[in-house]
């Protein structure tokens, strides 16, 4: 008889496909490396059985513990299965932006699920990784994986996925491709294929609104490149310890929309039913081959996860166009919405001197929501909105007497004039209410979301 002891005996050896259409114009051979073959639908799976077994041989776990652990919701079903073939309990943080059929998932697998609010920072003790943390510190024989800093995620890559990869190829793999969030499929099969050729090319693909390319590029963490984004499971606002910026030759930054798009072209165009982040690896990375894939050239792209996680989101047809990503919609950008404004009169501003009720005054008289706040010599130092300041008088209505530089919020941040729609639509929200751009004369306008739905409706 031949049978495996557990679900877990089933993880690895996925299958790479060859993709034929969304290449046109692309030489070399492209090979999809397809993880939703796994178990749990998810390359997730291999690091949360590494992850486990590592744990239970330092003593970290011991029988009838728990697991606790912050995940984008593919880590927590491969935890899932492993805590089901071996008796543990699961626990699971979620940001609120990730798919309810993600926390739908992993509630049928009998995990514990606590949504956490996306838009706060990682030490915020509301984020997902601070509650993860927080619980491990409160629940006896509790284990928190941290897939983001435990190298046994890279381990995983480096033991399983990289020889899958050379093995199949027949060592003629040239470029690999991978999306970049916790590093650990990254960089794991980087350094097994560098190993083994270490002329092999490795190219990210990260996503506006995180930090990894501009850190990879510079050496400097920017804090204003953070801004909330869509597209699920790569980019990161921290720098886990799992990315190993030396195996990442170069970075390539995707949209949401340009993802979403191509996500639902592999499924219709390759047969291939992938989830969000597939599209942004694959569209980076053809993004690259354009100019640097010769004809004799094997490149590899990992295909994380099933599109079964997203019915809600990419492979709904109402959520594509209340998003502005149908495929089939003009897109609009930081340039086109300025251009509109071109006849309205200079941007209205309010020195960090002045008082609060100068600014009660200043945004009732131009009817206007946002107000960027400048030094004496017209620096932009801060930035009011008419509601956190209505809130902040309900508290405290003796505020009106205080100055701005008291009172006023981060300035709005500046994007370039090419930014599109929706890329505009995720760094706008409640916590970051307009951005700043300059026109073709280098005068600074604002874009709020008042703007931004009026974009939409002409759409």
């Amino acid at each position: 008889m031949k049978y495996c002891e557990s679900i877990v005996e089933t993880i690895g050896n996925t299958p790479m496909v060859k993709l034929n259409s969304v290449t046109k114009g692309i030489k070399g051979t492209v090979l999809a490396k397809v993880e939703y073959f796994n178990p749990g639908n998810s390359m997730k799976d291999r690091m949360a059985v590494k992850m486990i077994e590592d744990a239970e041989k330092r003593g970290d776990l011991r029988p009838g513990g728990t697991i606790i652990e912050g995940t984008s919701g593919n880590t927590g079903m491969g935890l899932a299965l492993v805590a089901i073939a071996k008796g543990y309990r699961c626990i699971f943080t979620l940001a609120d932006k990730q798919s309810q059929e993600k926390i739908d998932i992993l509630r049928s697998m009998g995990a514990e699920v606590i949504v956490c609010p996306t838009a706060v920072s990682p030490e915020d003790p509301r984020s997902y990784y601070s509650v993860a943390d927080r619980l491990t510190r409160e629940i006896e024989n509790s284990y928190y994986p941290n897939q983001y800093d435990n190298l046994s995620n890279t381990v995983a890559h480096y033991e399983t996925t990289g020889p899958e990869i050379w093995r199949d190829t027949g060592g003629k793999i040239t470029h690999y491709a991978a999306g970049v969030g916790t590093g650990g499929s990254m960089c794991g099969v980087a350094k097994y294929l560098k190993e083994q050729n270490p002329e092999i090319v490795t190219v990210g693909i990260d996503t506006y609104g995180s930090v990894f390319k501009k850190y990879k590029e510079t050496g400097e963490f920017d804090e204003n490149e953070i801004y909330p984004y869509l597209t699920e499971g790569i980019g990161e606002d921290i720098l886990p310890a799992n990315v190993d910026f030396s195996l990442i030759d170069h970075f390539v930054k995707v949209t949401d929309k340009d993802a979403a798009v191509m996500t639902r072209r592999l499924s219709r165009e390759e047969g291939l039913f992938v989830g969000w982040s597939c599209g942004s690896a694959v569209w980076g990375a053809m993004e690259w081959a354009k100019d640097h894939l010769g004809e004799d050239d094997v490149m590899v792209i990992i295909l994380p996860d099933h599109g079964t996680r997203y019915l809600g989101k990419v492979y709904s047809d109402t959520w594509m166009k209340d998003h502005g990503f149908h495929e089939e919609r003009i897109y609009s950008s930081a340039h086109h919405i300025i251009d509109k404004q071109s006849g309205e009169d200079a941007l209205t501003t309010i020195s960090q001197d002045a008082t609060v009720s100068d600014a009660i005054g200043l945004l009732t008289s131009v009817n206007v929501s946002q107000l960027p706040v400048v030094d004496g010599e017209g620096e932009f130092v801060g930035s009011l909105s008419d509601t956190k300041l209505l809130k902040q008088l309900i508290e405290e209505p003796d505020l009106k007497a205080k100055t701005i530089r008291e009172v006023m919020q981060q300035p709005f941040q500046f994007v370039p004039a090419d930014t599109t729609l929706d890329v505009l639509s995720s760094m706008i929200n409640r916590n970051n209410p307009a951005v700043m751009v300059r026109d073709d004369k280098g005068l600074p306008r604002i874009i709020t979301q008042h703007d931004l739905l009026e974009s939409i409706a002409d759409i």
